[in-house]
């Protein structure tokens, strides 16, 4: 194997070895955004949980 052989093999090995850790940040990116989703959803359901639970608690106190 010649010099020039190595040398594109090891830009070869680079690149091969850059496009995989582009695909692991994307990868981390996209499980980042989908856990803040599913955070935003799950605060979302806690206030509209919260919010019924008064609108009850206020009606009886009216009633009252």
């Amino acid at each position: 194997m010649g010099i020039a052989d190595q040398f594109k093999d090891k830009a070869q090995e680079l690149a091969d070895q850059a496009k995989k850790n582009v695909g692991d940040k994307k990868g981390d990116a996209r499980q980042r955004s989908s856990s803040e989703a599913s955070e935003r959803g799950r605060d979302r359901a806690q206030n509209t949980s919260r919010n019924a639970a008064r609108g009850t608690h206020d009606r009886i106190d009216d009633e009252s």
